[in-house]
């Protein structure tokens, strides 16, 4: 197994340039995801470390040796494909133990590690059966014992889960998990689903328009991102501008839409204009005639509302340019639209940002 280091990477095709100066090193032994919309450059690092494509310029390494223009095959690299890329006139146990038998490992070995293997994916019965003749959650989990069964330095994951109804994505996250932690080894997830990062992940790298915006483990990234581009991308957020006007105590003060507002000081300047960014789940109805506190309190009206089983979604405008989303118990989530609300959270339960 290897860690793998990223130095100054970029790469360019023809005159757009998909990655900026990358700086990444991924630890031996972890699971990292690299997560971002569409175009971000995480497909593109990706296919960077397996040697598919080749930087303009920086370098990347495996372990302590340079690999940059290394060829794939000589790298020593797993990979699983979204769409599997199983041999479909293979049975299973060909498939799995097709990188042995290229290699000419004698049948007894290959038998072995293909046994092991279909143990370890929890499938010992499913050998002499063909690709056609599985799920598609079974055949998710055959591509991955088939890329690790010569063991490979790094294991490259490409959207693998992305063909998969929401039940059996949720199950197979579980069971990748399980698998590579089983195997130890060093693994590179690619995905545009923040749940999935934050499910799997050891380390989630957040990547937007070729440059990484922010690293970090689940609950940094989601408690404390560190610009807009985070907080909106993962998670739910409520985000809208803000000037900053004073100071009160520890705390400063800010306006927003006619609301005056207390919010944590990180270091920002009087006069600054910032984002604030509240989650759904920190902010609470006021009843009418409650005291608030020092909470920050904001008066609205309810514009819509949404049924999601344990949790009622609603939407309160309060002239802050897009309606508030807070999160109610269904039994305490008032009903008619138009309904006039006040909406609470305490102050340091915002994220102020300035990027």
């Amino acid at each position: 197994m290897s860690k793998v280091t990223l130095s100054n990477v970029v790469k360019k095709f023809g005159e757009f340039t998909a990655l900026h100066e990358l700086n990444l090193d991924i630890r031996e032994g972890e699971f990292l995801t690299l997560l971002g919309p569409s175009g971000c450059g995480k497909t593109t690092t990706l296919r960077l470390i397996a040697g598919f494509v080749q930087p303009t310029s920086g370098t990347i390494r495996l372990g302590e040796e340079d690999v940059t223009r290394v060829a794939p095959q000589h790298r020593e690299i797993g990979m699983v494909f979204q769409d599997y890329a199983l041999f479909p006139h293979m049975t299973i146990a060909d498939n799995i133990g097709f990188g042995l038998r290229e290699r000419r490992f004698p049948r007894e070995r290959i038998a072995a590690r293909v046994a092991e293997l279909l143990e370890l994916i929890h499938l010992p019965h499913v050998g002499d059966r063909y690709p056609a003749e599985v799920s598609g959650g079974q055949q998710q989990r055959i591509a991955v014992a088939r890329a690790v069964a010569y063991p490979p330095r790094v294991l490259l994951m490409d959207e693998p889960l992305g063909a998969l109804d929401l039940k059996l994505r949720e199950s197979m996250q579980l069971e990748l998990r399980r698998i590579q932690q089983e195997l130890g080894i060093t693994t590179v997830y690619v995905t545009h689903d923040q749940t999935e990062a934050m499910n799997m992940s050891d380390r989630i790298v957040v990547m937007n328009m070729g440059r990484i915006e922010q690293m970090g483990d689940a609950e940094d990234i989601y408690n404390h991102p560190r610009t807009r581009f985070v907080a909106d991308f993962v998670g739910q957020i409520n985000l809208f501008d803000a000037a900053i006007v004073g100071q009160a105590g520890n705390y400063l003060s800010a306006e927003s839409a006619g609301h005056r507002l207390r919010l944590p000081d990180p270091g920002v300047a009087v006069g600054t204009k910032v984002s604030v960014g509240v989650r759904p789940e920190h902010l609470r109805l006021i009843a009418s005639g409650d005291d608030h506190g020092d909470d920050n309190a904001i008066d609205g009206k309810l514009v819509g509302r949404t049924f999601a089983g344990n949790i009622t979604r609603l939407f309160i405008d309060a002239g802050l340019g897009k309606p508030l989303v807070v999160e109610s118990r269904p039994e305490n989530a008032p009903s008619e639209i138009g309904t006039a609300l006040r909406v609470g959270w305490a102050p340091d339960n915002s994220r102020v940002l300035t990027e």
